[in-house]
């Protein structure tokens, strides 16, 4: 779809002016679906690494992209992320991981030190108001997605963070304006490539997610 090369993915819109055009480390939690081509589509100088639990519709190519892939269960196994470098990425990104453990939480406990001082996380998940909203191909209510597990608040992330030496710099409700304004356009694309309404176009015009974006203080330089 050309909207994909219009519409900057979300999990990558709120640090996108200031790393654009930088050489910087990223970790992405959950790097499936051709993660790594995105990100080096939008960060050409992007040293980018990889978690996920297996290696899920990624080719040859994305995975040539990769500094690191580490396979780990983080439901099962979320210690063994302990076993990164500490203060060694610029930037991690946890897009929709969360809500499918338990160990949500001490995920980000443990993420928080592998960022350098100065660096961001960016954590976006299901919110509660998705409880309420109808079932629909893709997934608009929370329980469409039976690998969902926990709902969580933008309180417990937040304060997560700031007791790992964070600073909240953005949170709220996700709302990517681009795919607002072209909201009838992307409806019609997915149809006619699906058949059905698809539950992802209705996402940021009825608030479906939540995010938290923070900054490692820097005072915290090991």
């Amino acid at each position: 779809m050309i909207f994909k090369k219009f519409i900057i993915p979300n999990q990558f819109r709120m640090f996108y002016k200031e790393y654009k055009n930088l050489s910087f480390r990223m970790l992405d939690i959950g790097c499936g679906n051709h993660s790594a081509s995105k990100a080096n589509y939008w960060f050409r100088n992007c040293i980018y690494s990889g978690i996920d639990k297996q290696n899920y519709n990624n080719d040859e190519t994305d995975l040539a992209l990769m500094e690191k892939y580490f396979e780990i269960d983080l439901q099962t196994n979320v210690e063994d992320t302990d076993k990164l470098p500490d203060s060694y990425y610029d930037v991690i990104v946890c897009s929709h991981i969360i809500e499918h453990v338990t160990t949500g939480i001490q995920l980000i406990e443990i993420l928080s030190k592998k960022i350098k001082p100065g660096g961001k996380i960016y954590i976006e998940f299901p919110s509660v108001r998705s409880l309420k909203f109808p079932k629909m191909y893709g997934t608009l209510n929370f329980c469409d997605d039976e690998t969902h597990i926990r709902i969580y608040s933008i309180q417990e992330v937040a304060n997560a963070l700031l007791k790992n030496g964070y600073l909240i710099k953005k949170a709220g409700t996700r709302r990517n304006p681009k795919r607002i304004i072209f909201f009838p356009v992307i409806l019609l694309l997915d149809f006619i490539k699906t058949g059905k309404l698809v539950a992802y176009g209705f996402w940021d015009i009825l608030g479906f997610a939540e995010y938290v974006l923070a900054e490692r203080k820097k005072q915290d330089s090991i």
